[in-house]
């Protein structure tokens, strides 16, 4: 519980932080959603005053982030200037989205990195390791803009992947299984870019930490009283393994909420990516604080859950 207690502690004061410095920086930034109103000749600067008045954006930094911060834990993100709507419902609905988006390409990317990592470590030097490393190297280096560019290429080329929303037209015409189906195929392709982003650095992680272990001395002696191979992996390596592996999701949780930012820009996915792009633009202040606080509640929990996992799994740990 103290460990718990801790974390907890940790991800609190780091909540806190970026909530604060998000605050800071669009303060610090020219202008605000009102300015533009300025340009029109038939829009008084009494007006643009009197809504800057009424939404609090004339008000000092503290006051307003104080003014925030309670409201937060009453459970109001604040008011949407572009969207005329509170926060939070609006974000809910694009935080599922990413995380429906976010959750399927970890699993991706964690389902192609184990059996290769180990496949890697188990034939090390060999070809198949040679030309695995080569892959993983060469992805490694394209620019994630330029794989998400070509894979929306080969989306309208060919037309087997829908290019854009969540689901199809006639999506409340169909049956359960077909909506089911709908959302899968327009699911594919940006999973399948983001898991292609992030899966080099997992593939050499697991093969690295596959290396180390099976060349300990308890894997040799377990191979030497006849223990069949897979067992050797699955029963002892791979628990040992766990626990750099159990680290770097964490990581990977990182990676994947900021490739998703730019996937779901890109391919059009309807999640927090393009809502905070134009929040951004038109100086929405509340939605944009929304997004980047959201997006760092998930990588907060990420790690958490990371953390609570080495834990339950690394006897050093509880015992430190």
């Amino acid at each position: 519980m103290r460990y718990l207690a801790r974390r907890l502690l940790h991800a609190t004061l780091l909540l806190l932080a970026a909530s604060f410095f998000s605050f800071a920086i669009l303060q610090s930034a020219p202008g605000d959603y009102f300015a533009p109103m300025g340009l029109n000749p038939q829009v008084s600067s009494r007006t643009i005053a009197g809504l800057r008045s009424r939404y609090g954006l004339d008000r000092p930094l503290p006051v307003r982030y104080g003014h925030w911060l309670r409201g937060v834990f009453n459970g109001d993100l604040g008011l949407s200037f572009a969207y005329n709507s509170p926060v939070a419902p609006l974000l809910a609905i694009r935080a599922r989205n990413t995380l429906l988006l976010t959750a399927t390409s970890m699993l991706l990317a964690w389902l192609i990195a184990i059996p290769l990592g180990i496949w890697s470590a188990l034939h090390r030097g060999k070809w198949g390791d040679r030309a695995g490393g080569a892959f993983a190297s060469a992805l490694l280096t394209v620019p994630d803009l330029m794989l998400f560019l070509v894979l929306l290429l080969v989306a309208v080329r060919t037309g087997w992947f829908p290019t854009g929303g969540m689901v199809s037209t006639a999506f409340d015409d169909l049956n359960m299984w077909s909506k089911i189906a709908d959302i899968a195929r327009h699911l594919l392709l940006p999973a399948l870019g983001l898991a292609l982003a992030t899966l080099p650095p997992l593939l050499r992680h697991v093969r690295s930490a596959m290396i180390e272990v099976l060349d300990a001395p308890f894997i040799r002696a377990a191979r030497a009283h006849g223990i069949r191979e897979w067992r050797v992996l699955l029963r002892y390596a791979l628990p040992v393994a766990a626990s750099p592996l159990i680290s770097l999701f964490g990581f990977s949780v990182a990676t994947m909420l900021s490739a998703s930012l730019l996937v779901e820009v890109i391919l059009s996915w309807p999640g927090l990516g393009p809502l905070l792009v134009d929040a951004i633009l038109a100086k929405d202040v509340y939605v944009v604080i929304g997004a980047v606080m959201l997006s760092s509640v998930f990588l907060v929990a990420g790690n958490l859950f990371a953390d609570l996992l080495i834990f339950a799994a690394d006897p050093r740990v509880r015992v430190e």
